[in-house]
């Protein structure tokens, strides 16, 4: 469980933080977060310790699905500003040291994109095959049985042209067909636009969507599926994604990158099994991108369950394979939502001490939890596609708490989603004058990351622990760094061999005076020291010389 690399790359060292546009800041008043809002905010950043920002689509959009169904993949949606606004902020990110990530959505495009207008005129026309399009099946209908991620079939007739569009998502999204030179010629295009405008880097949305099998065969049928579950879940998506030649794209995006300075970071949307997730690294000669690990957003929270989830993760990597590790993001419940206020303290101390990138989603770093959204708000196209089935992505994108003015500061219009009921308290300025808020938390860790190269960049090892304890030790050189975590409700304790201890950090201020014993000195040897950790509690401690 180690770095494996000689040279250390600032994404390995360095945090990410996933701004959700339309939440973060509004600078014009109708409701909807922009880009200047951004740029405005971005002392918070700095004030917080993160190193990049990564920033959900900002592209013309119908806003079919807010932003992922992309009309232009080389401008700005009008609701988020323009281009020079977009440079503008990039700018100043880069003078505070910020990188800046952008989203990239090569798997479909809008309906309304100039791409497929063509496309769907003729069947003769040039970008006819820059889509996926089929006939009927023998008996009439689609052609296969393939299911998209929204429900439904992944197939749309088209009556003007007789065949069906493929789409993974919703109608208004056609798939794109990778295997079409053209189509990738004018996608790569649109990185190198970005990528000249001075990008540091793209998060890939859906990767292992991108390429479908050639002859087009229907999915396994799922023979666990009952009407509770998503629709999508009927088929197992064998053949409508994860195809073998997508590691081809993703190498030619590395390449594309590599072609610039600053060390530009792909990171892909990936959810798949471990096994399957651990070969979009590549190898050495064909390096692919970081493939994001999303083990912590779906494992139970559990001491064991998780120990066990690291050592499988570590152990699975290729070599020179960094780590990352996230526990929300656009789609995702909350952490604070799914394990309560006091574990989401544990959880972040978790975070950002394991081996790895970290990415924070916003909010996380004040503890928001979801946000019960009235039925006459609730504006998900997955949740009104399928209602009560717990889809409903609403409740994680709602508009960040600033400080106690109207509408929480985030804007003087009225908020497209509702804000968080506890915003007079739960809001950003008053957490950053509260030594005990979880803000507090969030900046001590990642001034503890700066400080101390091996929870940067250092080696892990689990340390031997049971009941609701989970801890590890990071090393990096003669430094050695323990983290011992509690995620349950009782006090336990851990046995520990590192000699004397000194604390770094609890998961509050003032549990720092009252935190567990250290290990103490003891003739020539060493004697097995007794931490005890109060409920709910995580410490940091570091092994001093002898």
């Amino acid at each position: 469980m180690s770095a494996g690399e000689d040279r250390i790359r600032w994404w390995q060292s360095g945090v990410i933080y996933q701004v959700y546009p339309r939440s973060f800041q509004d600078s014009d008043g109708d409701g909807v977060g922009d880009l200047n809002g951004i740029a405005a905010r971005l002392d918070h950043f700095v004030a917080l310790g993160v190193d990049a920002v990564w920033i959900s689509p900002i592209y013309p959009s119908p806003m079919a699905d807010f932003g992922y169904d992309v009309a232009d993949y080389t401008g700005v949606d009008p609701r988020f500003g323009t281009l020079a606004d977009f440079d503008a902020l990039l700018a100043k990110a880069h003078g505070l040291g910020l990188k800046v990530i952008l989203d990239f959505v090569p798997n479909h495009s809008s309906d309304r994109h100039p791409w497929f207008a063509e496309s769907r005129s003729s069947r003769s026309n040039p970008k006819r095959d820059w889509y996926i399009w089929r006939d009927a099946a023998a008996g009439g209908g689609p052609p296969n049985n393939w299911i998209s991620d929204f429900g439904g079939s992944a197939w749309e007739w088209d009556e003007a042209t007789g065949q069906y569009y493929a789409h993974a998502f919703l109608k208004e999204q056609p798939d794109l067909n990778w295997r079409n030179p053209e189509l990738r010629a004018a996608m790569f295009d649109a990185m190198r636009f970005w990528f000249d405008r001075g990008v540091d880097g793209f998060r890939i949305d859906v990767l292992w969507h991108m390429i479908k099998h050639a002859d087009f065969i229907d999915n396994p049928v799922n023979p666990d599926w009952t009407l509770g579950m998503a629709d999508m879940d009927r088929v197992h998506q064998l053949n409508s994604t994860d195809q073998p030649e997508v590691h081809a794209v993703a190498a030619e995006m590395r390449a594309l990158a590599d072609g610039y300075d600053g060390d530009r970071v792909l990171i892909g949307e990936i959810y798949l099994p471990i096994v399957k997730l651990m070969t979009y690294y590549g190898s050495d000669d064909a390096p692919e991108v970081l493939p994001f690990n999303f083990q912590l957003i779906d494992a139970p929270w559990d001491a064991r369950a998780i120990a066990r989830i690291i050592a499988a993760y570590e152990g699975a990597l290729p070599p020179g394979g960094w780590p990352n590790w996230v526990l929300g993001n656009h789609d995702r419940p909350r952490i604070a939502a799914r394990v309560g206020a006091a574990q989401a303290r544990v959880a972040a101390m978790l975070l950002l001490t394991l081996r790895g990138t970290p990415t924070i989603y916003y909010g996380d770093e004040l503890g928001l939890a979801d946000v019960a959204i009235p039925p006459d708000m609730i504006q998900d196209p997955r949740e009104l596609r399928e209602p009560g089935k717990g889809l409903n992505r609403d409740p994680v994108r709602t508009p960040m708490p600033w400080d106690g003015s109207a509408n929480a500061g985030f804007t003087t219009g009225a908020p497209w989603l509702p804000l968080n009921p506890d915003w007079p308290t739960r809001n950003a300025a008053a957490e950053a004058d509260d030594p005990d808020s979880m803000f507090a938390l969030h900046r001590a860790l990642l001034a503890l990351r700066r400080a101390h190269p091996a929870l940067s960049i250092g080696d892990l090892a689990l340390v031997e622990s049971d009941g609701d304890v989970l801890a590890y030790e990071r090393r990096h050189g003669e430094e050695r760094i323990v983290v011992a975590l509690n995620l349950g409700e009782r006090e336990q304790c851990i046995s520990l061999a590192e000699g004397n201890c000194a604390l770094l950090l609890a998961t509050c201020s003032g549990e720092s005076r009252s935190a567990g014993g250290s290990a103490q000195r003891q003739g020539s040897g060493f004697r097995r020291s007794t931490v005890v950790l109060a409920p709910n509690q995580g410490l940091i401690l570091q092994a001093l010389p002898a």
